[in-house]
């Protein structure tokens, strides 16, 4: 099955270090990473897609993306 999530967060370490761990999991950056302002928050937020190929499973709708 292929896998996708969007991530996102403040502009801020814990942002990279949610993105860094996905990768470190074995998740691929997927696209470009986005960059905007948050005028409910006043504060710029950030977002990059990441993918993932898992052999052997099948996706269902109760597949916790987190989980892999």
């Amino acid at each position: 099955m292929k896998l996708y999530r969007f991530l996102s967060g403040p502009d801020d370490a814990t942002f990279c270090h949610k993105v860094t761990a996905a990768l470190n999991k074995g998740w691929h950056l997927f696209g470009s990473p986005t960059y905007a302002y948050d005028k409910t928050t006043k504060s710029m937020r950030c977002g990059q897609a990441v993918v993932k190929d898992v052999e052997g499973r099948e996706y269902t709708s109760d597949t916790k993306l987190s989980d892999w």
